[in-house]
């Protein structure tokens, strides 16, 4: 009868355990879901193909590839916009006015009669004075080089369309 009676405490252990263990399941089967509809409709949102998930063993590799690969495209493209906004900033700057495009190809130019610190102090106040009129120039950019706006409300969403 004793051994009956420690069995039976051995079996509510480990249904309990069970029970708990199932619950943990649940939730990371939840969490799972969760970040695999994430990353689909951010690589919808860059028009990038979505995880193939045919293969059932390879679900959480597939996840992990597309996450590697969405991080190395978005990468590209973000250099890509950055290259675009420079090129059409200095568009802009030639269109109603002259300046030597090579000149101000190199970045700032600083004052050598002045310390690193007057010229820091120029720099920042022209990047200053630039911030409003730069960030209505940068809105025209914007449906060049970001991703259509993403409907599932997942993350940040972007405006216009995408360059590529």
């Amino acid at each position: 009868m004793l051994i009956l009676a420690g069995l039976k405490d051995e079996l509510l252990a480990a249904q309990a355990e069970a029970r708990s263990i199932k619950t943990q399941l649940e939730g990371e089967v939840a969490l799972n879901s969760r970040l695999r509809t994430a990353i689909n409709d951010l690589s919808a949102s860059w028009e990038l193909e979505p995880v193939d998930e045919s293969r059932e063993e390879a679900r959480g590799d597939a996840l992990v590839d597309q996450l590697c690969y969405l991080g190395a495209t978005l990468r590209d493209r973000v250099r890509d916009a950055l290259h675009i906004g420079v090129k059409r900033a200095m568009a802009v700057v030639c269109s109603s006015f002259s300046y030597d495009m090579e000149v101000v190809s190199h970045g700032f130019v600083t004052d050598i009669s002045k310390s690193d610190a007057e010229n820091g102090e120029r720099l920042h106040a022209l990047i200053d004075d630039a911030e409003v009129s730069g960030e209505r120039l940068a809105k025209l950019f914007e449906p060049e080089v970001l991703p259509p706006k993403n409907s599932s409300g997942a993350g940040e969403d972007g405006e216009g369309r995408d360059a590529d």
